[in-house]
């Protein structure tokens, strides 16, 4: 986990208990001197104000940081509440920079300034409004939302009581239609207590959002990336036109297969598919299905985690090897603390959160990754996503800390995606794990795979937000919040509700990123980004073969390139970072379609004769 000023998911969601830096009671006298104060700032003010900001900002970032590690390390009572302690104190300041940052909007600044300033105002994901009542409301609407959420259950039929995790694994593995359809109905009967807090949550975010200049809470997120709200959100749409007909093909096959499975009156042929059926609790990736949909003969002839035990892989040997993979592009090797501090593998004498993150503690050299690393695959190919953002991190650390960040929200996640791709038969057979390179036969169940989670989730990447923004503008109002989202469902992602849905259901809130308000166009943007990433760096590498077969391991031309973009961290428009690997200020979606193209010249064989759309 990067701690910045753009703030962690802990302290976005702790912004709710704060107060509006004014007064409800302020005289009027004191609103008119406030006035006149603003008008009379100047850049040398701006350039003080910022100067603070950043020295006490990195103190707080560091103490905040080392709170949350020791508490993921040692869960207890204790360690939480320490945690929560200083990521308030984070928290606080971030709010009061926020509004502070907002008196110098009309005061003419440098460009760096500038940058600076709206770093800092759009570090709130959830802005309160400037009145202490109005603040304690809104976040007791967080609390009590998270509290929903996190305390959620469901008790089938037979009586057995189930969280989401529980859930969500059954959904994972099951081929029963009315078990994934209890299973997929009895989720969402936990988010209809949400809907009157959400909208209630809006109204009062969206008061806050106005008061540091935005028109609602959409046009405060969309202005986050170096472009109009409006051209964001048409780029956006402009990025999904190329990818869709791709998608259009994959759903198609996906969901002949399904009729196979569980009968076409169950899965029309002509229509979107039964959202309980693609073996996730939200639809959004399509992995677990792939034994119904595998192609023919697409065993690839090895298994990487069986090639790991047959090489005498133990965990810090994953690592190793992934720190190679990096320090073959010419990167410096990880820091000696690294190895010191990190957490690799469950302890047996405590609890600890095993998400695998990355983590960056002092601004400068001390990062670190925490995992419970299982000797299996799909870790090795995760211990090389998470080295790639600690790379990114220590890339930028000479920025001034308000730019030590992702260029925009989307290249974190992009960059570790980016490194994850090359981890490819080509690279396995280089670093010794298997001794032979799979035929172009075997590509198709590798880049099907690949598909069902990459290419299935960018139109759900999409909605997530497009939703949001309808419901901040006042386009979506409470009482169409669950006919918006299917309908927005049904468009993109071709996929429907199993069931009538009742009126006062409220399945966006079924998706946890909807009542912690963790904004979603980020993974949209990382899933477009890493594929043009990847397609540029293997071109700088000398890629001869097709993208998908293409590994950039030990590539010094690549990772020269690749290092230039991350050391700018977020100090310049994200357009002008994606020119260093890309040569283009405009994404390109198309990487994608080249990445994919064998599948899906398969995919169009396949649905020669079937009625696809929906």
């Amino acid at each position: 986990m990067k701690k910045t000023i753009k703030l962690s998911a802990v302290a976005a969601a702790l912004i709710l208990t704060i107060s509006g830096c004014n007064d409800t009671n302020q005289t009027q006298q004191d609103k008119k001197q406030a006035t006149s104060s603003v008008q009379q700032l100047s850049q040398q003010d701006a350039q003080a104000f910022l100067d603070n900001v950043e020295t006490q900002m990195k103190a707080l970032v560091i103490e905040a940081s080392r709170a949350e590690w020791i508490y993921q390390n040692f869960i207890t009572e204790d360690t939480s509440a320490l945690a929560s302690q200083e990521n308030q104190k984070y928290t606080e300041a971030g709010v009061k920079y926020a509004m502070e940052a907002a008196k110098f909007d009309s005061v003419e600044v440098t460009p760096e300034q500038r940058r600076k300033l709206n770093i800092l105002k759009q570090s709130l994901v959830i802005p309160a409004p400037q009145d202490a009542e109005k603040s304690a409301e809104l976040a007791k609407l967080a609390a009590d939302m998270g509290s929903i959420y996190g305390k959620g259950t469901y008790t089938t039929k037979d009586g057995e009581t189930l969280s989401l995790v529980a859930m969500s694994a059954k959904m994972s593995s099951s081929r029963d239609y009315d078990e994934l359809l209890e299973l997929w109905q009895g989720w969402r009967t936990v988010s209809p207590e949400m809907k009157p807090l959400y909208a209630k949550q809006v109204e009062l975010a969206n008061e806050g959002a106005q008061g540091l200049g935005y028109k609602d809470l959409g046009a405060m997120w969309r202005s986050n990336y170096d472009m109009t709200p409006d051209e964001f959100a048409t780029e956006l749409d402009r990025l999904w036109g190329q990818v869709k007909p791709l998608y259009d093909d994959l759903h198609c096959y996906v969901r002949a297969e399904l009729g196979e499975e569980y009968g076409e009156d169950k899965v029309p042929q002509d229509g979107p598919i039964p959202a309980h059926l693609l073996g996730n609790m939200w639809a959004q990736q399509w992995g677990n299905i792939y034994d119904l949909v595998a192609p023919e003969n697409a065993d690839p002839g090895y298994d990487v985690t069986t090639q790991l035990a047959t090489h005498n892989y133990d965990e810090i040997k994953m690592v190793k090897g992934a720190e190679n993979f990096f320090t073959s592009l010419g990167f410096e090797a990880l820091p000696e603390t690294f190895w010191t501090r990190s957490l690799f593998t469950k302890p047996a004498d405590r609890d600890v959160m095993c998400h695998a993150s990355a983590w960056s503690l002092d601004t400068q050299d001390d990062i670190r990754i925490k995992m419970c690393i299982q000797k299996t695959g799909e870790d090795f190919s995760t211990i090389h996503h998470e080295l790639g953002h600690n790379f990114y991190q220590r890339a930028y650390k000479d920025q001034p800390i308000l730019f030590q960040n992702s260029a925009n929200d989307g290249f974190h996640e992009a960059i570790g995606d980016t490194i994850a791709l090359s981890v490819t038969p080509k690279y396995l057979k280089e670093i010794g794990l298997i001794d032979s390179i799979p035929d172009e036969s075997k590509d198709i169940g590798l880049l099907m795979k690949m598909a069902l989670d990459k290419v299935a989730f960018i139109p759900f990447g999409l909605l997530v937000d497009q939703w949001r923004w309808k419901v901040f503008s006042g386009e979506v109002t409470p009482e169409n919040y669950n006919q918006a989202w299917w309908e927005l469902r049904e468009k993109y992602q071709g996929v429907s509700a199993p069931v009538d849905r009742d009126v006062n259901a409220f399945d966006p809130g079924a998706k946890y990123h909807v009542p912690a308000n963790t904004p979603y166009s980020r993974y949209f943007l990382a899933h477009i980004q890493q594929f043009e990433f990847h397609r540029s760096l293997c071109e700088l590498a000398g890629n001869t073969e097709a993208i998908h077969r293409c590994s950039i391991y030990q590539s010094k031309e690549a990772g020269e390139k690749l290092n230039s973009m991350l050391e700018m961290g977020s100090s310049q428009p994200w357009q002008n970072a994606y020119k260093v690997v890309t040569g283009n200020e405009q994404m390109d979606a198309t990487a994608i379609l080249d990445y994919f193209a064998p599948l899906h010249v398969w995919l169009k064989n396949k649905n020669k004769n079937r009625q696809c759309g929906f």
